[in-house]
């Protein structure tokens, strides 16, 4: 069985292999990020390392991510107790979530 390279966009063969660890938290906060971006967790994360930008394009896939962004958000705020400290993890995730917002309510004017 013979394997046929792949090429990325660009024409190049993406043939290294970049592995690291995460704690369950910082994973929760990349796999939201990826999911609002649309884009898979490979172009992301390159996309990110290599400082170029994240442009989200709204699609089915992206709203869909909003939406379960938002209801772990509210479920989360629900859950804590008055005067508790949010969590910066979570005020991440809904600034993420705003920011992503903001920017396709002004593709659509």
């Amino acid at each position: 069985m013979k394997m046929e390279r792949v090429l990325d966009q660009q024409g190049r063969w993406r043939n290294k292999v970049v592995a690291f660890r995460m704690s369950p938290e910082e994973d929760e906060v990349l796999e939201a990020k990826v999911k609002l971006s649309g884009l898979t967790k490979q172009e992301y994360i390159i996309r990110r390392l290599t400082d170029r930008e994240i442009i989200v394009v709204g699609n089915p896939r992206v709203y869909k991510a909003l939406r379960d962004q938002m209801t772990l958000i509210y479920q989360e705020l629900q859950r804590l107790a008055v005067g508790e400290e949010v969590p910066p993890d979570l005020l991440e995730t809904l600034q993420m979530v705003a920011l992503t917002l903001n920017g396709l309510k002004e593709e659509c004017e």
